[in-house]
């Protein structure tokens, strides 16, 4: 019988590319306030109602991964927009370990984004001279990286605190519905893509990751890509197996 993964977010991209990655090894569950366009069990959730979120998650999942995300405009100087951002990539975020922690779920992957270090990163160009690491702080030129980056420290305290729960940051890179066509019209996600299968790879492996608390970034093995991700082959087993070079190929 298939373990019970619920993805919160799930009908955007990311959701899709897991959804038919993932299926055949586990059940998958979505929860979203936007109904996806296949799914094989959906439930329409608002998640910044944590009682909602608490009430229709399966209390059989083995683990959440957590994708929601929101796009605004002016978030830093217009009021409704900055709650609008906060309330879905901090409190939303908070709710979701909690909501794990109260019905004993193991394990949380959180979709961060290469955003948390963007200052560093100019059109897939690292401006360090070497690749970007987890080690170095976190910079953000935008209150969505800034708030990632919370998120992420939120994570790593309640992981700390909270027996049997393991919690993985992943720094997403690029991805896109349809890369093929992207990568030849976006020059910097020659650099900064990762790919829907690595995507897929990732997400596994960090799934199966016995990691207690672990932040790294998601990118595929692309030429000058601007973050490393060493510690994410040393700790998770994550190997690029389709990078941009590949993608344009086809």
């Amino acid at each position: 019988m298939k373990k019970t993964v619920t993805i919160i977010g799930g009908a955007g991209t990311i959701g899709t590319i897991l959804r038919k990655g993932l299926r055949d090894k586990y059940n998958i569950v979505i929860l979203d306030k936007k109904v996806p366009e296949q799914a094989e069990e959906f439930v329409e959730v608002d998640a910044t109602n944590f009682d909602m979120l608490l009430e229709n998650i399966p209390k059989d999942s083995v683990a959440l991964i957590n994708l929601l995300t929101i796009k605004t405009e002016n978030d830093l100087s217009d009021v409704e927009e900055f709650h609008k951002m906060t309330n879905i990539h901090f409190i939303s975020s908070f709710y979701v370990l909690h909501a794990a922690i109260r019905l004993g779920i193991p394990k949380v992957v959180y979709a961060s984004s290469n955003h948390t270090t963007d200052y560093y990163e100019n059109n897939g160009f690292s401006s360090l001279g070497r690749e970007i690491s987890t080690h170095d702080y976190p910079s953000s030129r935008g209150l969505y990286g800034v708030l990632k980056f919370a998120s992420e420290n939120i994570g790593q305290i309640l992981a700390l605190q909270t027996d049997n729960l393991s919690i993985i940051n992943l720094r997403i890179g690029s991805v896109h519905p349809n890369e093929e066509k992207a990568v030849k019209e976006d020059d910097r996600l020659l650099r900064t893509l990762l790919s829907h299968e690595d995507t897929v790879l990732l997400f596994e492996k960090a799934l199966h990751s016995s990691v207690r608390f672990g932040t790294y970034y998601g990118v595929s093995d692309n030429p000058g890509k601007p973050w490393s991700t060493e510690n994410a082959m040393r700790e998770l087993g994550f190997v690029s197996k389709v990078n941009s070079t590949d993608i344009n190929k086809c």
